[in-house]
């Protein structure tokens, strides 16, 4: 894979210490130095980039970009509670659980649920994701609102199915895992493509592949179910059931649910 990593000169030293991270995970970038990003360069270079500023790590195409920005989540962070936010209720927040997030995206999930007093790890496979998501991190980590929270989330860059795999082999469990799959372009007819409004789906729908080898999750409820107590499937309100397996419960929301499995502890 290779990306053009736009950078401004007050970043070339960050942007040379990314340049050598995503070599080393399998990512080629092209450096080029500019003296300002802002939305009318994003449009003169629409190709699918990354972008580093003030504003930290983006990733960037047809003008738009797009990171975690986990410090942006603070406004929904102080609303959220146990009983007003279903993937919260869902998890048992209130229980303070351990979590693994199998699909971590962009981490806002797991993030709340961190803030809520989950301990959480995040499990991202694609290398520019992952880097994303440690810009987030260290920069959440820096604010004294997250700080803490940031303490309570670990970052794993591989693949759900060897992580789960080895969590197995070892004998290890944790409480809840959970999984939001992603569905391909132009998934589900139910789904009616709402997903692609968004500008974070319209970019990550061309860094990810559209061949039919997208991770749609359905192999990792099995391994999951191995391993915890509770498995917590994230999907859109009409969408199937992730596998032919039928949830014990489900928590149903305007737009989308969260499916629940349970298993008794041995």
């Amino acid at each position: 894979m290779h990306l053009t990593l736009w950078a401004t000169h007050e970043q070339q030293p960050h942007a040379l210490d990314c340049q050598t991270q995503f070599l080393q995970r399998g990512v080629e970038t092209t450096l080029q130095i500019v003296d300002k990003i802002n939305p009318k360069f994003l449009r003169q270079h629409p190709e699918l980039a990354l972008v580093l500023d003030h504003k930290g790590l983006h990733l960037a195409a047809a003008g738009m970009q797009m990171q975690p920005d986990w410090i942006g989540q603070l406004a929904r962070l102080k609303r959220a509670s146990h009983k007003n936010e279903l993937i919260a209720r869902a998890c048992q927040t209130e229980q303070q659980p351990t979590i693994i997030d199998a699909t971590a995206g962009l981490g806002h999930d797991g993030l709340l649920l961190a803030w809520l007093g989950a301990r959480v790890t995040l499990i991202e496979r694609h290398p520019v994701l992952f880097a994303l998501l440690q810009d987030a991190h260290l920069a959440a980590s820096q604010h004294a609102e997250l700080a803490d929270t940031m303490q309570r989330i670990q970052l794993v860059h591989g693949e759900a199915r060897d992580y789960l795999t080895q969590c197995q082999q070892s004998g290890s469990r944790v409480d809840v895992v959970y999984l939001d799959p992603m569905f391909p372009k132009g998934g589900h007819k139910d789904q009616k493509k709402q997903a692609l409004v968004k500008k974070e789906m319209q970019i990550l729908h061309q860094l990810l592949p559209d061949n039919g080898t997208m991770d749609l999750g359905e192999y990792l409820l099995p391994l999951a179910q191995h391993i915890a107590g509770r498995v917590i499937v994230k999907r859109p309100r009409h969408a199937p059931t992730l596998t032919a397996a039928i949830p014990q419960h489900q928590w149903l929301g305007d737009a989308c649910r969260f499916d629940g499995y349970f298993q008794s502890r041995l």
